[in-house]
């Protein structure tokens, strides 16, 4: 019997450093995926001589995949004038590339998928009511002019799929009520960490790396790392977390770690000159995995200032590398987040932050390590997928007695 064959479409290049949390669930589908199942990734290129819409031969994180890049996207960590969303379901117009199962993770890439046979599953990762709720910047998310025009698309979409799954139990609901009849079809899926990768290092390690850092970074011996880790864009709000660290005034030793870029990146360093942040903020642009590891290895705290969240990955990485977290009161992490490995912030204020900062800062007896990892266990990467695959092949293997 041959082996089923897995499509995952998607607008990056997984050999691309890129910012985002579906690209390391993507990545990990592929790098996790057993060997019962071809994998397929449709995708885009950095290369201009490289050949676009045809299937080449590829290797990541050790395991084989076919790629096909649609179109060359140069930077993914910046929005263009024509959304790459957009670009990307245009390119998939006309093609004809269906397989036995089918990952999407952009619902608007599935208007030129409609007739295409196969087992389709959407990933849903953002709460989508609080998304189109937030009051944030009106241009991060172009739907939010037009919610009334995305749910009619969605309407005309979503009864495509054999799975809807998401990250956000809310989201799970809302699907679930807005759409009774495919209901059975919505279901809450963990989003995923790689343990290989995000670990807690030994104590004496962890100090040294540290130590190492301060002194190329120039700052004082006791100096204490604060970490925000992720794209620059409205969603995130990168610039609340900065007016946070100014309220820190008594807590001189904190330096707020920036890993990311996008299109907030010089309106940060504004508001970093503007409150005379400079000597207190380092932005290290963006970071590949290897190296994000370490940042959350060596971190006091990590710091999730989001308006809106499905489950964020960097929330679980912090945590497999035994850091505790602070978080806007957003997404998924305030159900998973107990109160000995993180804070959950009352407000989306600079106020509430600083002071959830300053009491896992000046109490780390109270957030262990150990109790992080344990927190990130129900997460880890090999676990969740294996189970996904598994039940996969479950279908599969039906289908085929079936015929």
């Amino acid at each position: 019997m041959r082996k089923p064959v897995l499509t995952i479409f998607y607008q990056f290049n997984p050999w691309q450093s890129t910012i985002g949390g579906i690209q390391t669930i993507i990545n990990n589908f592929i790098k996790y995926a057993p060997d019962e199942f071809d994998v397929r990734v449709v995708g885009t290129s950095d290369k201009h001589n490289e050949q676009k819409k045809q299937w080449q031969e590829a290797e990541l994180a050790g395991r084989k995949v076919q790629f096909m890049p649609l179109f060359n996207l140069e930077n993914d960590n910046v929005r263009s004038l024509v959304p790459t969303t957009l670009k990307y379901t245009a390119a998939l117009l006309g093609q004809s590339l269906a397989s036995d199962f089918m990952h999407f993770h952009r619902l608007e890439h599935t208007l030129a998928t409609l007739n295409w046979s196969g087992d389709k599953t959407l990933f849903i990762h953002n709460d989508i009511h609080q998304q189109m709720q937030s009051k944030e910047d009106a241009n991060a998310i172009l739907w939010r002019r037009f919610p009334q025009a995305y749910f009619l698309l969605e309407s005309l979409l979503v009864k495509q799929f054999e799975r809807i799954v998401s990250c956000n139990s809310e989201s799970v609901k809302l699907y679930q009520q807005r759409y009774p009849a495919i209901a059975d079809r919505v279901s809450f899926i963990k989003n995923t960490v790689d343990n290989q990768i995000f670990y807690q290092l030994p104590l004496a390690e962890r100090q040294a790396k540290k130590a190492a850092l301060i002194q190329k970074l120039e700052l004082p011996e006791d100096t204490e790392f604060v970490l925000f880790a992720g794209r620059l864009h409205p969603q995130k709000d990168p610039i609340l977390l900065v007016r946070a660290i100014a309220e820190l005034t008594d807590l001189k030793k904190l330096h707020l770690l920036i890993a990311g870029e996008g299109e907030l990146a010089l309106q940060v360093r504004s508001e970093i000159e503007r409150l005379g942040l400079s000597p207190r903020v380092t932005m290290l642009g963006p970071v590949i995995q290897a190296e994000l590891a370490q940042l959350h290895q060596i971190a006091s705290v990590f710091v999730l200032s989001s308006a809106y969240e499905g489950l964020p990955l960097v929330v679980l990485e912090a945590l497999a590398c035994g850091t505790p977290v602070v978080t806007t009161d957003c997404g998924e992490t305030p159900k998973l987040l107990h109160s000995d490995c993180g804070v959950v912030c009352p407000e989306r204020t600079p106020n509430a932050i600083a002071s959830a900062v300053r009491q896992v800062t000046q109490h780390p007896e109270k957030y262990s390590t150990q109790a992080c990892v344990r927190a990130a266990q129900p997460y880890i990467a090999g676990n969740v997928i294996g189970e996904v695959y598994s039940e996969m092949l479950y279908r599969w293997e039906k289908q085929i007695a079936s015929t």
